[in-house]
């Protein structure tokens, strides 16, 4: 969110201790009043998957995740959406279901999105949390998101990757098994998801020891977010 944006607002929260393996946090931005002009999210991938949840149309809801490089979102003057955000690797749910881009169509899928939003549209943010922690608890029975031990090892040991072999040999499986494990289950490449989870950390911890140099980090920040470091935290919140 630019830091200059006015009265939108955004909470998180962290799902029940049982859930924390599979899902990264619950969150909503809304806004406060209507805004003067439209409101433009600056999306940056990450490798997860969120359950995307239109809060003032309760028939648009679905399943979201970035690629490879950011995208605006343009979210409009007057918004309240919902979700839940799931670790890489862990959504086992139908690849053509998963949108790469804004969902703002009805949800014409099986999973019980809609729902699951019109049971939450008027509640507080604290209020949305047990009903959503009971979806994911009933996609966990139906293996519909599952516990990535592989994906989660390499997440948990960042620090000691450098290069795609590097991850290979921290789970103990081939380079070609590295590949097609993480194609099936994060949608990426190995080089892709390192490249990402980099960025990610970077962000987190403010740290470009990941790197060859500094150029090599201004080179993939830019890559990935449309901005050199400076720009982006001069004009983001982070």
């Amino acid at each position: 969110m630019e830091k200059s944006i006015g009265p939108v607002s955004y909470h998180e929260s962290k799902p029940p201790q049982t859930l924390q393996h599979i899902v990264h946090s619950y969150w909503q931005i809304k806004t406060e009043t209507t805004l003067d002009e439209d409101f433009t999210l600056h999306a940056i991938p990450d490798a997860c998957i969120n359950l995307l949840f239109n809060q003032k149309q309760t028939e648009i809801a679905g399943v979201t995740g970035l690629k490879t490089t950011y995208t605006e979102l343009n979210l409009g003057k007057n918004f309240d959406y919902a979700g839940i955000q799931f670790f890489p690797g862990v959504w086992q749910g139908r690849c053509d279901e998963t949108k790469g881009s804004f969902v703002g169509s009805k949800y014409l899928g099986k999973l019980p999105l809609i729902d699951v939003n019109v049971k939450t549209q008027a509640l507080s943010f604290s209020d949305k949390l047990p009903i959503f922690s009971n979806l994911v608890m009933s996609l966990v029975e139906q293996k519909i998101v599952e516990q990535n031990k592989i994906v989660q090892k390499i997440l948990s040991n960042l620090n000691r990757v450098s290069r795609v072999s590097d991850m290979a040999d921290l789970v103990h499986i081939s380079p070609r098994q590295l590949q097609r494990i993480l194609k099936e289950t994060t949608g990426f490449s190995p080089h892709d998801f390192l490249k990402v989870m980099r960025l990610q950390q970077s962000l987190k911890e403010n740290n470009v020891d990941l790197y060859t140099d500094q150029s090599h980090f201004i080179r993939s920040f830019k890559k990935i977010t449309g901005y050199s470091p400076t720009s982006y935290f001069r004009k983001y919140d982070v």
